[in-house]
């Protein structure tokens, strides 16, 4: 599992491979002449400062300088190169989960925590990248640095080599035993991160509501106890860390402490020089560096595993709603809008949230969709955009299948305003022109005066470019409403969709709204769900949906001749308003 994992992450270097062969060469050169620093003690000890060669004297010092000048060079650029590898790895695996993220359909939204997505995309790529840079950067320096030592330990005393090299498979031992535990860990640590990000996220954008019902301290307690685990999670990725250098360290001394003993033996006995022992005590214990530092890239590649695991889940869920390979593009409409026999559930295990809806709507007109919350209003127009796809029946549009359009030109055809309105931290001119980004300012400001927006909007410090804040919060919710109905005038689509659009607003804000609205209306085909009945007697059709069926269909004066659910709607909220009406301030 870890491997395959690993291999598809490295999958990502291909594009840029030169590079990295140019990076390893350098890496060669690196680990060359640290070996050749360690066969240069040999000399430096036995011709200087045993014999007393004056000759050497000069050369071998600037061999040593030279060495260490050009193992330098070499050590800048293969960082160099393979950072910019790894950056751009990591840049094109950001951009791929990202663009991924975007074809997924809403259901895959809804089982998933904000947070815990932008953990992924952060968090959890940034980690990827101390497996793609460091990981491959440090394995091929320290094994080819093992190879040279190893080379220059046997060219000096293959015995002695073989009694150094006893303890090395002790020293690897602590690398392969704490990686899977490190992995573990790893995964419940990210998916801890996700969680605190996801908290974050939530209380951060809902200030004003914990602050409203004065719920500071609950929510710091709620994030103490995901931080404290986290910390303690964070701590077990430490406590293996700080283990595995030092037991590899330990097993290493054995060899080391056997090297001085065999090797003391030798030079004593007069086998051997102390030339040539200490050149072979430095590569050794070079030698031991690079296999100490394994330890520690092992540590970092089973963590960039558990994070890639995480990133692959989502690049390898496949959205519900599918493009068709020879999906046809539709234009317009001309004949109108069908819903025929149609079933939806959330979930296969779930129950069906609509029920055998069949209905057809005529080209310019108005349909009404009402009913108790949790109907199935909303979710009966999320269908026509292609949010989600029914398990049976059909919705056509001019009679095409919408399964078998292209899903930018259907809903190029749609616009949509809902009850929650969704701005930008940006513009006001960007949000009003938002997928439209070559739009005019002659149109967008055209479209904001038909909005009823464009008042308020040149009274605003920058005008078009005031920047709104997060979701729109400098502006009032009527303020809201008409940027996000300016953005559906701009996009001039024939088809409109109005989820509940005014029912939050009060009665000065909805009156403008609904001016503005009206605008909108004009000449579309139009779906509105409204809570107040009030605002679809001059609906063309009228649909009553009860549990996820169409109990009742017509226009409003049929409706009310007989006894009709909608009648019993209609009386309601007008014997609610009228006894409202009569509560005046101070009898209450």
């Amino acid at each position: 599992m870890g491997v395959t994992v690993y291999r598809r992450m490295l999958a990502y270097v291909r594009p840029y491979r030169l590079r990295l062969l140019l990076a390893m060469l350098f890496m060669i050169f690196v680990s060359s002449f640290r070996g050749a620093i360690a066969f240069l003690v040999k000399p430096a000890l036995d011709d200087i400062f045993i014999n007393k060669d004056v000759t050497r004297l000069a050369i071998i010092p600037a061999l040593v300088l030279g060495a260490y000048l050009i193992r330098g060079v070499s050590e800048f650029a293969q960082s160099y190169l393979m950072q910019g590898v790894g950056q751009r790895v990591i840049r094109d695996i950001r951009d791929h989960l990202y663009r991924h993220m975007q074809s997924l359909s809403l259901s895959f939204y809804m089982k998933h925590p904000t947070g815990v997505l932008m953990s992924r995309v952060t968090n959890d790529v940034g980690i990827m990248q101390g497996a793609v840079t460091e990981a491959v950067t440090g394995l091929i320096k320290d094994v080819f640095s093992a190879l040279f030592l190893v080379g220059v330990i046997f060219y000096r005393d293959w015995r002695m080599a073989l009694v150094g090299l006893v303890a090395l498979p002790l020293a690897i031992w602590p690398i392969a035993r704490f990686g899977q535990k490190l992995r573990r860990t790893s995964i419940r640590t990210q998916e801890v991160t996700g969680g605190l990000t996801s908290h974050l996220q939530e209380t951060i954008s809902g200030a004003k509501l914990v602050k409203s019902f004065g719920a500071e301290e609950y929510e710091v307690d709620r994030f103490a106890t995901r931080n404290a685990k986290l910390f303690r999670l964070s701590m077990k990725v430490v406590k293996v860390q700080a283990m595995t250098s030092p037991l590899s360290e330990m097993f290493a001394g054995v060899g080391a402490a056997a090297v001085i003993f065999y090797g003391g033996y030798s030079v004593v006995n007069g086998q051997s020089t102390p030339g040539n022992f200490f050149s072979f005590m430095t590569a050794l214990f070079m030698l031991y560096a690079p296999v100490k530092s394994l330890s520690r890239i092992n540590n970092v590649i089973q963590q960039g595993i558990a994070a890639a695991g995480r990133v692959f889940e989502v690049l390898d869920t496949l959205p519900d709603v599918e493009e068709r390979k020879d999906a046809l593009s539709l234009e317009g409409i001309e004949h109108g809008i069908e819903f025929d026999h149609v079933d939806f559930r959330y979930s296969e295990e779930g129950e069906n949230v609509l029920k055998d809806i069949t209905f057809r709507v005529s080209p310019g007109t108005l349909a009404a969709i009402v009913g108790s919350s949790g109907a199935g209003k909303t979710t009966l127009v999320d269908l026509l955009p292609r949010f989600y796809d029914p398990q049976s029946g059909a919705i056509r549009i001019d009679g095409t299948d919408i399964r078998d359009v292209s899903l930018s030109s259907l809903r190029s055809l749609i616009g949509i305003v809902s009850q929650h309105t969704i701005l930008f931290n940006d513009t006001l001119r960007n949000n009003i022109a938002y997928g439209m980004p070559g739009a005019s300012m002659e149109r967008i400001e055209e479209a904001a005066r038909r909005a009823n927006a464009h008042p308020f909007i040149i009274r605003m410090p920058e005008g078009y470019q005031t920047v709104i804040g997060e979701q729109g919060l400098k502006l009032s919710g009527g303020e809201r409403q008409r940027v996000a109905i300016a953005r559906a005038i701009l996009k001039d689509a024939p088809i409109l969709i109005l989820d509940e659009a005014t029912s939050a607003l009060d009665t000065e804000s909805e009156s403008v709204v609904q001016e503005a609205l009206e605008q909108l209306m004009l000449g579309r085909t139009t779906f509105v769900i409204a809570h107040r009945l009030s605002t679809v007697r001059n609906a063309d059709t009228i649909l009553v949906v009860e549990e996820g069926r169409i109990v009742e269909s017509g226009a409003h004066e049929e409706l009310l001749a007989g006894e009709t659910r909608y009648r019993s709607f209609y009386l309601k909220q007008f014997e609610e308003r009228k006894s409202g009406a009569e509560i005046r301030p101070g009898t209450a």
